[in-house]
């Protein structure tokens, strides 16, 4: 069930209705037996068998390690538990990762022989995401940061919470931990403010996310007919609904959660007003930065391997130099990784990480040589101006890896990038032709205009919670304005017969 369907609505409503009904202590046994049922309905019955094998491994390990006082015992729990679901993982989604790699170059290099077979698994709704919050429960436990779950059922609760199997957020389980197994009393103002967040989702989804795939697939669909502006175009308006569709998804799911009165981590935080790569990646899906930070990169960087590195870069390259080099090299490990988080393809792999990886890299390298243009024209580093080309420069920055992340593969997003900037065609954006991309004229400006909304609500969060200074307002503002967006997405949004608004993108991964 899509969480913007009509069903999946019901099944909601339905569950929250429970909820509330039954006695507070069996409030998160009703939650588990929802989880259990919408992953049984998301696809093939049998699909649940892996989730469920992770969660009872990781269960198993943690109490493992718990109990077990010699440090080298646990650390063989630990790794053989890691490794058990990081081979699930692999296998069950990173398995053609070699084929998909040799076959692209077959087809551009004569003397390669032949194409690798491709191996077709089903694939479990949200294994990256549960697999990632199984495992930074098993490392917590490991690292004594937080104690073991020894109530399995509880603990299952945690690996199939339904609202976050789509599309995230990565669940920590000590910031969970309370709040999933206590007892909820109906609470108006959390019941509304939740609502509140799940109607906005549904505004960015429906109203702006499928209009900007109109445009993104026309353009992406048939880029040689479409060359230079119009990939632009097109790369701006998929950064726009790729936001509004994943941001969209996370409204939705952390609104649902807080009607349970559950609050889960924020996963956005106003990314396009980023005015670094770094900035960037501490507002966009901020719950997978976090987990790479504190589970990949930081105990990277206390191996003893990484650490005899830096002494060898040091002692060659002197010990400034040295440690930033090692540190570049920690660097391309966790940004390698981010790209493959997101899928077994190079396109990805560059467009989400390596890329990224260098820009801060080259950023960083080039600081002193930036620090004297700044000098030279006596550039107000503090000031409103060049704040604003940051933003601009840091969103076309995050752009450029856009581009690969939609394009069908890595050689085609070289293409595009190739006809983007050979074909000189600027008249597309005062001709008309953007018309004809597919929404008509009414459609764009509605678009538009919804944008400029998003834009406005993004600014207002800037200084704040927009929902706690509507509720300041007197009770008529209140309703006219929650009603006006009701209206809105009924009205404007893309569903009902014969249209199915699109899976949500991230809900692939």
């Amino acid at each position: 069930m899509n969480i913007t369907s009509f069903a999946f609505l019901c099944f909601y409503a339905v569950v929250l209705f429970l909820y509330y009904l039954i006695p507070k202590k069996a409030q998160w046994m009703l939650l588990l037996a929802a989880s259990i049922l919408y992953f049984l309905t998301a696809g093939e019955l049998w699909l649940i068998a892996y989730p469920a094998v992770s969660v009872t491994a990781v269960f198993i390990g943690a109490l493992c390690i718990e109990k077990t006082k010699e440090p080298v015992k646990r650390k063989r729990v630990l790794s053989f538990v890691v490794l058990f679901c990081l081979v699930l993982l692999i296998v069950l989604k990173y398995s053609n990762f070699g084929a998909y790699t040799y076959n692209g170059l077959a087809a551009r290099i004569p003397f390669l022989p032949g194409s690798l077979p491709e191996l077709h698994f089903l694939v479990p709704l949200g294994i990256s995401f549960y697999t990632l919050a199984l495992l930074g429960y098993l490392f917590d436990v490991y690292y004594e940061i937080g104690r073991a779950q020894h109530n399995f059922l509880k603990f299952a609760l945690f690996g199939f919470y339904f609202p976050v199997v789509i599309s995230g957020p990565i669940l920590r389980y000590r910031d969970v931990e309370g709040q999933l197994y206590e007892g909820h009393k109906l609470d108006y103002k959390q019941v509304t403010y939740g609502l509140q967040r799940i109607l906005w989702g549904f505004f960015k989804k429906l109203v702006i996310a499928e209009r900007m795939a109109v445009i993104v697939n026309t353009v992406y669909g048939d880029y040689a007919s479409y060359p230079g502006a119009y990939i632009f175009i097109a790369t701006v308006c998929f950064a726009f609904q790729l936001y509004a569709d994943f941001s969209g998804g996370i409204d939705i799911v952390i609104g649902i959660s807080e009607t349970f009165g559950i609050r889960i981590a924020e996963n956005f935080s106003t990314p396009f007003f980023s005015r670094s790569i770094q900035e960037f990646w501490r507002r966009w899906h901020i719950t997978l930065g976090v987990w790479m930070k504190d589970y990949l990169f930081f105990p990277l960087q206390r191996t003893r391997r990484f650490s005899d590195m830096q002494a060898a870069l040091k002692k060659r390259f002197g010990k400034k130099a040295g440690k930033k080099m090692a540190a570049y090299g920690a660097m391309f490990v966790l940004w390698f990784a981010v790209g493959m988080w997101h899928g077994g393809s190079w396109k990805l792999i560059v467009g989400s990480g390596i890329l990224h990886w260098s820009y801060i890299v080259l950023g960083e390298i080039g600081q002193p040589l930036w620090n004297k243009l700044y000098a030279v024209f006596k550039v107000k580093k503090d000031g409103r101006v060049f704040g604003i080309f940051q933003q601009v420069r840091t969103f076309l920055l995050v752009c450029g890896g856009f581009l690969f992340f939609r394009s069908a593969c890595f050689f085609t997003a070289c293409d595009m990038y190739r006809k983007m900037f050979t074909t000189w065609n600027p008249q597309v954006f005062w001709n008309g032709a953007l018309l004809q991309l597919g929404l008509d004229p009414v459609e764009f400006v509605i678009a538009v205009v919804s944008l400029l909304l998003l834009l406005a609500v993004s600014v207002l969060q800037q200084k704040g919670s927009v929902r706690d200074r509507l509720a300041g307002k007197n009770i008529a503002v209140r309703w006219i304005v929650l009603y006006a967006l009701l209206f809105y997405v009924i009205l404007l949004g893309y569903y009902g017969p014969g249209y199915s608004a699109a899976e949500f993108i991230y809900q692939g991964f």
